[in-house]
């Protein structure tokens, strides 16, 4: 059985290197945790149960210090939560009791609605809140 847990490790380490989450790692160690168990014990259920006791209690002994290792800031906005915080203009009035609106940013029509539920005219700018499913939450841009 020892086999079959080498090979459970090495997939982890190939998907770890893949992926870069640093979570699958504790997978592998937890299935050559469990390879060192079935050394001495046949019962494929003990072993089972120590790659999984194993895997969780290096998930959470080492996240606080994966936390610390990791820049706050190391999220790599993508897709549509790239364009939080940059300036869009109304293109189809923002009227929240039809629910109807439209922005453009980057290029892209998107619809919206006003994070404060209040009209915005077509042509105002506005920056983008946050994005609820296809929907952009803007609020109209201050002129300082």
């Amino acid at each position: 059985m020892w086999h079959i847990w080498l090979i459970i490790a090495g997939i982890f380490v190939v998907l770890e290197i893949a992926t870069m989450g640093f979570l699958v790692f504790w997978f592998a160690l937890g299935a050559l945790a469990a390879m060192v168990v079935s050394f001495f014990v046949e019962n494929i259920l003990v072993q089972s149960i120590v790659f999984v006791i194993v895997s969780t209690l290096l998930i959470f002994a080492t996240k606080p210090f994966v936390n610390k290792i990791m820049p706050k800031d190391s999220f790599v906005k993508t897709n549509s939560y790239s364009i939080e915080g940059k300036v869009g203009k109304v293109t189809i009035d923002i009227e929240p009791i039809e629910g109807k609106g439209q922005i453009k940013v980057n290029g892209e029509a998107w619809s919206a609605k006003s994070i404060d539920d209040t009209y915005i005219p077509k042509d105002t700018e506005v920056v983008i809140e946050k994005i609820e499913g296809v929907k952009a939450i803007v609020k109209p841009l201050t002129k300082n």
